[in-house]
């Protein structure tokens, strides 16, 4: 299933919706989210997980991506993340970086 992504920014926050697989074919699309998400100067993002399915190492690596440009004063949260996706997130030792929520 091919990713879905979308985002909203406020003042201080921005919300970047998942939907599918992320994996190497739409790991692009992800960063480009991020991208935006930075030059909006947040200090919080939230990544809303409640639809995606499956998370490659290519997605791993997003979100390592997503650590490195908004730096460590921002706070990255995965929530709603299904127990697959939440599972690959705390074996590769991701969830030091970014805060799982169950929301």
């Amino acid at each position: 299933m091919a990713l879905s992504v979308s985002v909203t920014t406020s003042t201080d926050t921005a919300t970047i919706n998942l939907a599918g697989e992320l994996d190497a074919s739409s790991a692009p699309a992800f960063h480009d989210t991020i991208e935006k998400a930075a030059a909006a100067g947040v200090t919080h993002v939230v990544i809303r997980a409640h639809e995606l399915t499956y998370m490659a190492s290519a997605g791993l690596r997003s979100l390592v991506f997503a650590r490195q440009k908004m730096g460590d004063d921002v706070l990255i949260t995965v929530a709603g993340a299904s127990a697959p996706v939440a599972r690959t997130i705390r074996q590769a030792g991701f969830d030091r970086s970014v805060t799982l929520t169950d929301e």
